[in-house]
């Protein structure tokens, strides 16, 4: 079932000193102010200026204003988040974002322990239905982790089961104000047409979907962990870089299982599902010393060197 937003606080038990990810919006506003009232003097903020709409420097001076009357230590953390040829204008403001949260968290005054981030119910349904419409396999039905660690420090979600509304309900009782982006009502992102159009068909069809999703995302999450494991435990039998015999041996589902895993920790690349199922057919025919496996696979391309394959870019 969905949360309150107290409950959901109430149940955040994070290593302190905190850093929350601060945006300026509604979301990441009430989260510092319930941290901030819960955690006096052990909370701090980062917010990232991303540089890419003229309403930029609004949101900071609000972020300033905000941790000023709560007396909280606040980072801005500017970056430049336009995107590269081929990559989308969220996925570069997102990769420069995490990557400026890391940053920040290791250099200013209160080292934390812990990061919250305040991504809630809604966003969990609107990754999971871009994972849906995109194909996506376990990992990416897994949708958002309430919880990982990277970089020496824990992160955290703990609006996952809370509704956006909820939220904002809980800021205006608090008489806070906070900033819209003008960038989240842009139905030219896909995100902001679930948003618009989507998620109110799915709460008068279903209106229990928020935890329904989660759960079926939990699900996926405990699935990936074990097919993780897994992939562990036959790449340490088939090598790395694997054997090619060795591959043969497993079923075609364990194949592309290691194959993935291998490329994602070795070499931080995921094959396109067309490329996984050519380095497969390749794989099977390969029964011969002479026969050649030279295959486009994520970022780069998969080689046959003797016995074993390799991947260069």
């Amino acid at each position: 079932m969905t949360q309150c937003f107290e409950a959901a606080i109430a149940a955040f038990h994070p290593v302190l000193p905190l850093t929350i990810a601060l945006s300026g919006g509604a979301d990441s506003t009430a989260l510092l102010l319930a941290c901030a009232q819960r955690w006096p003097g052990q909370v701090s903020a980062i917010h990232v200026h991303h540089g890419l709409q003229a309403a930029a420097d609004h949101f900071e001076q609000h972020c300033i204003d905000l941790c000023a009357r709560l007396q909280v230590h606040l980072t801005v953390q500017r970056v430049d988040a336009r995107h590269a040829r081929g990559q989308s204008p969220e996925e570069a403001a997102r990769t420069a974002r995490y990557q400026a949260l890391q940053t920040a968290a290791t250099t200013h005054a209160i080292a934390p322990a812990s990061i919250a981030l305040a991504q809630h119910a809604d966003d969990q349904v609107e990754t999971l239905l871009l994972a849906l419409s995109r194909g996506a396999g376990v990992a990416g039905l897994a949708a958002m982790p309430a919880q990982w660690q990277r970089g020496g420090l824990v992160w955290h979600r703990p609006l996952l089961l809370v509704a956006g509304a909820d939220i904002r309900r809980w800021l205006q009782t608090q008489h806070h104000n906070w900033v819209e982006d003008p960038s989240n009502t842009d139905e030219r992102y896909t995100r902001n047409r679930i948003r618009a159009r989507l998620l109110p068909v799915l709460e008068a069809v279903f209106p229990a979907f928020r935890a329904t999703f989660a759960r079926s995302a939990s699900h996926a999450a405990q699935a990936k962990e074990l097919l993780s494991e897994l992939a562990e435990q036959d790449l340490a039998q088939v090598g790395n870089p694997p054997h090619i015999h060795a591959l043969q041996a497993l079923s075609p589902a364990r194949q592309a299982n290691v194959l993935r895993h291998w490329l994602l920790i070795a070499h931080q690349t995921t094959p396109a599902n067309n490329q996984l199922t050519q380095l497969q057919q390749q794989i099977h025919a390969c029964t011969t010393r002479g026969h050649r496996i030279h295959l486009k696979v994520g970022r780069g391309f998969v080689i046959r060197t003797g016995a074993v394959l390799h991947w260069y870019n």
